[in-house]
């Protein structure tokens, strides 16, 4: 299988797939995600296995790229829906793929990108990664990601992350349970590959019945919650916000809200 946004390697029953997009910081575009999804599928069937998912260059994944970002306030509302749809895809698919995942995070993972380093079954991440749901900058809502982080962290520290829009360290996400180890050298690779060979030794039948015994227990929730984040997504694509958002970020400025201008109430002396 050839792509152009990804590079795949195997080497021992370890399946590795490089982001390969460094100049955009491995940014997310339909092209990408259309090609991380047919790999996914292509990967259900195999009796045996352990996939990487890592970054080439500085960053992991600074999530939707800024040209796709800004193609997005000229789709319509099918349109907006289909890129949402794309999206929630793309996570399911990883979180239900019956090989154990790794995510060894290279550098930020971002939005979209925090997504998909967080919904593998183990996280690994260099000391100077950050991570962050930064969607409520740009006027947008994280819908859809916010489905899978639900599932990992309190909903207390799940509304701090979703409504401050911060960036946190690779140490507080290891705190919060969305990174299970800070590789405190420059051995990223070297140790996802020993937890890989690690998850070898074991049954292949046994990992696979594992993996699909705990996505059957989520199934009727991720369906419900996945189905209305899809359908806000697409509508927060169409706000005035949004748009504002978006133009404010590509042109370097602090957005000025259009729903803060509205909610003001006059002041009768």
């Amino acid at each position: 299988m050839s792509y152009q946004t990804l590079y795949m390697t195997e080497m021992e029953d370890i399946i590795t797939i490089t982001f390969n997009r460094s100049e955009r910081r491995n940014a997310l575009t339909p092209q990408m995600i259309d090609e991380l999804i047919a790999t996914l599928e292509s990967l259900a069937d195999r009796n045996s296995g352990v996939l990487i998912l890592t970054g080439r260059g500085p960053a992991f994944c600074a999530g939707l790229d800024l040209e796709h970002l800004q193609s997005l306030l000229k789709n319509t509302t099918l349109q907006h829906n289909v890129d949402a749809e794309r999206i929630a895809l793309l996570l399911r698919r990883l979180y239900d793929l019956p090989l154990p995942t790794i995510a060894a995070v290279n550098g930020h993972a971002i939005a979209g990108g925090m997504g998909l380093a967080t919904v593998c079954d183990f996280t690994l991440a260099v000391p100077e990664a950050k991570f962050g749901y930064t969607e409520a900058r740009i006027g947008f809502i994280p819908a859809i990601v916010s489905t899978f982080l639900t599932l990992q962290v309190g909903e207390k520290d799940a509304r701090d992350l979703l409504l401050t829009a911060r960036l946190i360290t690779a140490e507080e996400a290891q705190h919060l349970g969305l990174v299970n180890e800070v590789v405190r050298d420059s051995g990223l690779m070297e140790r996802a590959v020993r937890l890989a060979r690690l998850l070898l030794k074991n049954s292949p039948e046994s990992l696979r019945a594992t993996k699909q015994l705990l996505s059957a227990h989520m199934k009727e929730r991720l369906d419900r919650q996945l189905k209305a984040a899809v359908e806000m997504n697409t509508n927060a694509r169409s706000t005035e916000d949004f748009r504002e958002g978006v133009s404010a970020f590509l042109e370097r400025r602090t957005p000025d809200w259009p729903s803060r201008k509205r909610s003001k109430i006059p002041v009768h002396h």
